[in-house]
């Protein structure tokens, strides 16, 4: 993850999410997008239809995955499923800070290990919660509160980043160290619908607040062109913020 001051931008600091059930899909969308303008992540639902042979695919041709399972178990339990997300190629892996110090801990203690170490990241609070969510299964505070409480527990254990609204990184980047680095969802570019996120913002606005990495799904994989929409969204980031080589 970069640091913070003269802020260069990642070139393939976009992440496409690739929410579909069906391999058959994906590859269609996939064999139309550039590995040297995005990266892929792969989550719950596509992972449990298709799998790790999935992802493998993936990375052979050529793409950096993430992939977005956000594991939430023992310790030993999450060491072993992160080791073997290392043995597939992924390129970020991440767990979710709920699971607390030591199971975060054990997830990092794991990828040490590896020749091939993907960047560990937490999840904090999930961009889909507001605050009347969050008083239902027992969290106080408001959402910012949160995600500051359990950022700061992952950047203790050691920890890469975490995935936070585009909403919080503005404050996180004020407490957390300058290596220490935030991957982004809920990113809608200017008109586009906001669908099920509730914090929201657009991408330049999200690098601007200083987040290193974009979520994006929908506004490219349901556009009628993704290839074009991918390159409306890295054109206007070029537009504002030089992009390393």
């Amino acid at each position: 993850m970069s640091g913070k001051e003269n802020r260069v931008i990642d070139p393939k600091c976009v992440i496409v999410a690739l929410d579909f059930s069906d391999s058959g899909e994906v590859m269609e969308l996939v064999s139309g997008l550039d590995a040297a303008n995005c990266r892929l992540k792969v989550g719950k639902e596509l992972y449990t239809h298709c799998g790790p042979a999935l992802v493998e695919r993936l990375v052979a041709d050529g793409f950096d995955v993430f992939l977005d399972l956000k594991f939430h178990d023992i310790p030993n339990t999450v060491a072993g499923a992160c080791a073997a997300a290392a043995d597939l190629g992924v390129w970020m892996v991440n767990v979710h800070a709920l699971g607390g110090r030591r199971m975060m801990e054990a997830a990092r203690a794991a990828l040490e290990q590896k020749s091939h170490r993907p960047l560990l990241i937490a999840v904090t609070i999930l961009t889909s919660m507001g605050e009347s969510d969050l008083l239902e299964i027992g969290l106080s505070g408001s959402a910012q509160e949160n995600v500051i409480r359990l950022a700061k527990l992952a950047e203790q254990a050691g920890l890469n980043g975490v995935v936070c609204s585009p909403l919080e990184v503005d404050v996180l980047n004020q407490l957390c160290g300058e290596t220490f680095g935030f991957v982004t969802p809920g990113i809608r570019p200017v008109g586009a619908q906001v669908d099920d996120q509730k914090r929201v913002t657009t991408p330049v606005d999200a690098l601007n607040a200083g987040s290193d990495y974009l979520v994006i799904g929908r506004p490219i994989t349901a556009a009628d062109d993704p290839l074009a929409a991918l390159q409306a969204i890295n054109s206007d980031i070029r537009q504002s913020f030089p992009i390393t080589a």
